[in-house]
């Protein structure tokens, strides 16, 4: 059997900014994961003594905080500055730009629609950049029925969400509002992984997506791959795995999540070879 990785995959831009930034700050805590990838997270715990906090109410005698990939809300982060600890900001410049752009549109009069999961924190903290009562987050083209966007709308999206869809939300939006401002930010590593899982599960017996299930952009690509080879599996780690996955197999391919490390998805690919 052939074992063929997509042709982008992995670690993106904004996250190995991020390890390194908590790797250059041991001792450090974390507001939050630092990335969706638990096996990554223990090797900065183990190696790096970096702590990782759910919320900000759990500080103690920390002297300093590593902000997430994800960012945080806009009153956290005035919470966290007021306090006098050290603040370290691992947010991914891909997620600070909606937060920026919330924030302006907001000020100038739009209302604003995210294309996301209301429950991400990414999306929690782009959302608070916005006025009350004027931003709506939807997944569906069918939740923007009902909603009170008045005549100006600026549109934008969580970062690791599918183009098409997003496409399809402008498309509707325009059709029902006098003036929409669309900002494309979706990430290009996000894209580029999701082109790629797409050209190569179409070709493969089985596919193996590596990386964290609480990760959206990880699932993104499991549900690409799930649509053009039946035989798909998400998995975490090498540990499971399951050799009858393979059997009669000629081609597997591989893709891994934005948050997989490299020494992981070679694990995987070690474990794969013995079967």
């Amino acid at each position: 059997m052939k074992i063929e990785l997509a042709s982008s995959y992995g670690f993106c831009f904004g996250v190995k900014r991020a390890i390194k930034i908590a790797e250059n700050t041991p001792g450090g805590s974390t507001i939050g994961p630092l990335i969706h990838n638990n096996e990554e997270i223990n090797r900065l715990k183990e190696n790096f003594n970096v702590k990782t906090l759910q919320n900000i109410s759990e500080l103690s005698n920390e002297k300093q905080a590593i902000i997430r990939t994800h960012g945080i809300t806009k009153g956290d982060l005035a919470k966290l500055k007021s306090t006098g600890i050290d603040v370290i900001d691992a947010t991914c410049p891909f997620v600070t730009k909606p937060q920026q752009i919330c924030e302006q549109m907001s000020d100038e009069g739009y209302t604003i629609v995210i294309f996301g999961d209301e429950n991400h924190p990414e999306v929690k903290g782009v959302k608070s950049y916005a006025k009350d009562g004027k931003v709506h987050v939807v997944q569906e083209t069918s939740e923007l029925d009902g909603l009170k966007l008045g005549q100006k709308v600026a549109l934008v999206s969580q970062t690791t969400k599918k183009v098409d869809k997003f496409m399809q939300i402008a498309s509707n939006l325009m059709l029902r509002v006098k003036e929409v401002r669309v900002f494309n930010t979706i990430c290009n590593a996000t894209f580029e992984n999701q082109e790629a899982v797409a050209e190569l599960s179409k070709r493969a017996d089985v596919m193996v997506i590596i990386g964290g299930k609480n990760s959206s952009n990880t699932k993104q690509l499991y549900l690409i791959s799930k649509a053009n080879c039946t035989h798909s599996y998400l998995i975490e780690s090498e540990s499971e795995l399951d050799a009858s996955w393979f059997n009669e197999k000629k081609l597997c391919g591989i893709s891994a999540g934005a948050s997989t490390p490299d020494w992981i998805i070679q694990k995987v690919i070690d474990k794969i070879k013995t079967f």
